[in-house]
C-alpha cells in the first residue's frame, strides 16, 4: 500500500516478538503452528483424565511471557522435583484469582521437566469452558480416587489445602496460612507411597490485594467470595489485570512416605502430625522468602 513503511512495521512485529517470546521466537513460533496444524487434523490423544499433552504444551509456552517478563518468577529447590515417579506437591494458596496454581504448572513444566497435574476444586470443573479447558490442561477433581490413581500410575499431583480460604482472605492476613483441613493428601501420599514436596509461593498474594467481600451478592452468583480490590470493581475490565509482583516458588526438601506402611493412612494421629509438618514447612520458608524478596515491586 502506498505511504505504508513495510520494512518498520517488519522491523517493529520482530523486535516484539523477541520481548515476549525470547530470542528463539521463531522455533517456538513454528512448534505452535505445527502443533495447531495436529490439532486440526486431529491428530492428538487424551488420557483417561482428559489430559491433554500437546495443549499444555501450547499453555505453558503461552503463560511464559506472563510468568518471566510480567511476574520475574524466580524459582528455588527445582532439583527437589522427582524426575521420575509419583509426587504429591503441596503448596499455600493465595491471590483472589488462583494464578498461583498455574505459576506452579509453568516452574514443574520449565524447571523439572514434568507435568504438574492439579487436584482442583468441585467450582474449576462447574464452570463452562474453564472447565474443560482445567481438564485438557492436567487438572481434576481433588478427591481421593483421582489422587490415589494418579499417584500410583506416577504423576506429580498438585494440590493448595488452603481451598478457597487461601486465595479469598483479606491483604491483611496475607501469608498466614489458613488450616489445611484433616490431612486428606497425606493420606492420599501414604497409600501411593510417594513423596510428599512442600511448595512456598511469594508473590502471589500482592497480584489483587483483597480489600472487601460482597457476600450477599456472591451466594447469588453461587461463587465462594466477591472480592474487591483497589482497582477492581473501580476501573473495570482494567482493575482485573494482576499488579507486576516479584514471585519466587520455592520446593522444599520432599517428605518420604515409603517408611509408613500404606494401611498407616489409615491413623488420624500420623496424618495430623504429617500434615502440621507439611504446614509448618511452608509457614516458616514463607517468611524466609518475604525477608529475602524484599519490596515486591521492585
Amino acid at each position: 500500500m502506498p505511504g505504508l513503511p513495510v520494512e518498520e512495521v517488519l522491523v517493529a512485529v520482530v523486535q516484539a516478538a523477541q520481548r515476549i517470546l525470547g530470542s528463539d521466537w521463531e522455533h517456538r513460533l513454528a512448534v505452535a503452528v505445527a502443533a495447531l496444524r495436529k490439532r486440526l487434523s486431529g491428530d492428538f490423544e487424551v488420557d483417561d483424565f482428559g489430559f491433554d499433552p500437546q495443549l499444555a504444551e501450547v499453555l505453558t509456552a503461552a503463560f511464559e511471557p506472563i510468568a518471566e517478563k510480567w511476574f520475574r518468577l524466580e524459582v528455588r529447590g527445582a532439583e527437589n522435583i522427582p524426575s521420575e515417579g509419583g509426587a504429591l506437591l503441596v503448596a499455600n494458596h493465595s491471590g483472589t484469582v488462583p494464578i498461583d496454581g498455574l505459576m506452579t504448572g509453568y516452574a514443574v513444566k520449565r524447571h523439572g521437566g514434568r507435568d504438574l497435574r492439579p487436584l482442583g476444586a468441585d467450582l474449576v470443573f462447574a464452570l463452562p469452558f474453564v472447565g474443560q479447558v482445567a481438564r485438557r490442561a492436567g487438572a481434576t477433581l481433588a478427591c481421593t480416587q483421582d489422587a490415589e490413581r494418579l499417584l500410583g500410575s506416577g504423576e506429580i499431583a498438585g494440590v493448595w489445602p488452603e481451598g478457597f480460604k487461601g486465595i479469598g482472605k483479606p491483604f491483611a492476613e496475607r501469608y498466614k496460612l489458613q488450616r489445611f483441613g484433616r490431612g486428606g493428601f497425606v493420606s492420599s501420599a501414604l497409600r501411593a507411597q510417594v513423596p510428599i514436596v512442600p511448595v512456598s509461593i511469594v508473590g502471589a498474594e500482592e497480584i489483587y490485594p483483597l480489600v472487601g467481600n460482597v457476600p450477599s451478592l456472591a451466594r447469588l452468583l453461587g461463587l465462594p467470595y466477591l472480592p474487591i480490590t483497589p482497582f477492581f470493581p473501580l476501573l473495570g475490565p482494567l482493575g482485573m489485570i494482576p499488579l507486576p509482583s516479584k514471585w519466587i516458588i520455592e520446593f522444599g526438601e520432599p517428605i518420604r512416605t515409603d517408611a509408613y506402611e500404606p494401611d498407616a493412612a489409615d491413623d488420624p494421629m500420623l496424618l495430623f502430625n504429617v500434615t502440621d509438618q507439611v504446614r509448618e514447612t511452608i509457614q516458616q520458608t514463607l517468611y524466609q522468602l518475604l525477608v529475602e524478596r524484599g519490596n515486591a515491586f521492585f
